[in-house]
């Protein structure tokens, strides 16, 4: 049985300054999935995660999300309806300890219960060994850890991740890549990724969107993402 879809967009055109960046851009994500959104640098990928979010906003189309019309919601609302959005260059507060940044993640559910913090320092140790220290004084990898973990505290239904493997150390790219599996087969949490790095879309998506231009030009299945020279020619700079 096909699960429900829980992200859509129809018709999706959203740019700056009044020119459309996304041009009619339609893509779907299922309950549960894991999809990569992948294409040469600025195709408008990074457009499409801030305006799913509610950072630019939609010139005209529909995104869609568990059902109902969110283009027209602030990012406050949409994050409570249950989107985490985890931004490219991670974005932490860099003078807020990591439980501080923490605290700020969960304010939309109110304070950080027990069970929650357990989850989230399960998933990401280092968060746990290093609550009281400054985030800026993180290394990048810890750093995008605390993104994600920042995002988790709210029980998110869906997450958006922008270039989760920028500029950190293999081994670390590696460890978020596995996390991120481990958490949406525990908790069914969809996952929408835009990412440059061959070996974490492989290792994480389940399928994937190829855009140019501000428009979805191919959709690859799990085959053709084993297909090393199919995925180089659509990541080609």
């Amino acid at each position: 049985m096909r699960k429900e879809i829980i992200l859509a967009t129809l018709g999706l055109r959203a740019g700056y300054g009044g020119k459309p960046v996304l041009q009619g851009l339609e893509i779907e994500v299922r309950e549960g999935e894991i999809v990569a959104v992948i294409g040469r640098n600025g195709v408008g990928k990074s457009t499409l995660m801030k305006s799913l979010v509610g950072l630019v906003p939609a010139m005209s189309g529909s995104i869609v999300y568990r059902g109902e019309t969110i283009e027209l919601l602030p990012a406050y609302k949409r994050a409570r309806l249950g989107i985490g959005y985890v931004p490219q260059g991670r974005d932490v507060f860099p003078r807020l300890t990591v439980g501080e940044n923490i605290a700020v993640g969960a304010a939309i559910k109110g304070d950080i219960s027990e069970e929650r913090r357990r989850r989230v320092t399960e998933a990401f140790p280092i968060l746990a060994e290093r609550w009281n220290q400054r985030a800026g004084t993180m290394s990048g990898g810890q750093q995008q850890q605390l993104a994600i973990g920042r995002v988790l505290i709210a029980d998110p239904r869906l997450i958006l991740l922008d270039e989760p493997s920028e500029g950190i150390q293999p081994n670390i790219v590696q460890d978020i890549a596995r996390i991120m599996i481990e958490l949406n087969r525990k908790t069914g949490v969809s996952i929408v990724f835009v990412e440059q790095n061959l070996d974490m879309i492989r290792a994480m998506a389940q399928r994937c969107y190829v855009m140019d231009k501000g428009r979805i030009v191919a959709s690859l299945d799990n085959d053709a993402l084993n297909d090393r020279d199919e995925m180089r020619r659509h990541l080609a700079v």
